[in-house]
């Protein structure tokens, strides 16, 4: 049986960024018994990355985000915000690029009855339990733990060591900050962001930043 080589641009050559380069190669060297090969080629990133630190992982600035129309390769998006996510992701559909599946890290722990969408980055030492439904180019960030029939939109980031309890909705754009948590049965509402540490006991509204024990829109 022959291999499939899938060749990865990574969008975003910050912090997260080179996490996720790492999980990818991590995945890769754990793909023994899969068909598919990963080529990690770089990244972009429209800005101008630290080259100090992409020497230091031997990992290429590949140029701004327009060139990944030149390039035979799927795409990541690495960037922390929804919203500039959600716009990046735009641009890439302009240019005919195509997302990569899911990824999941090996370490993290995936239920029964679990979907996720395109592009979604789930990171190492999250757990998703059973029936959750996960959109396109989400990101649920390391230690996270997301419960059963659970719904989260597309563009949704979910920081580190936060924890989504059974039953939650969190709309399109969401964030939720790190160590932050969202009791069972409520809905965040598209576009909000839940503080760091924040304790949800109480629907959120969309657009609004909510903080604090309980939280509270400001």
């Amino acid at each position: 049986m022959l291999s499939v080589t899938m060749r990865v641009v990574i969008i975003g050559a910050g912090g997260f960024g080179r996490e996720v380069r790492d999980w990818l190669l991590q995945y890769a060297q754990a793909a023994t018994m899969r068909l598919e090969k990963i080529e990690l080629l770089g990244f972009l990133d429209d800005g101008t990355p630290d080259p100090d630190r992409l020497a230091r992982i031997g990992a290429e600035h590949l140029g701004p985000v327009s060139t990944l129309a030149q390039l035979d390769a799927v795409y990541y998006v690495a960037v922390g915000d929804p919203e500039t996510r959600r716009r990046i992701v735009r641009r890439c559909g302009d240019l005919g690029a195509t997302p990569g599946p899911e990824f999941v890290h090996p370490s993290a722990v995936v239920g029964s009855d679990v979907e996720l969408g395109v592009g979604t980055i789930v990171c190492p030492m999250t757990v998703i339990t059973t029936h959750v439904r996960i959109g396109a180019h989400v990101h649920l960030n390391l230690t996270t733990t997301v419960g059963h029939d659970v719904v989260i939109g597309d563009f949704v980031t979910v920081n580190p060591g936060a924890t989504i309890s059974g039953d939650v909705t969190l709309e399109e754009g969401v964030m939720v900050g790190t160590g932050a948590s969202v009791n069972q049965g409520l809905t965040v509402g598209a576009g909000s962001v839940v503080g760091a540490g924040a304790a949800v006991v109480k629907d959120v509204p969309a657009g609004v930043t909510a903080v604090g024990v309980p939280a509270k829109p400001l």
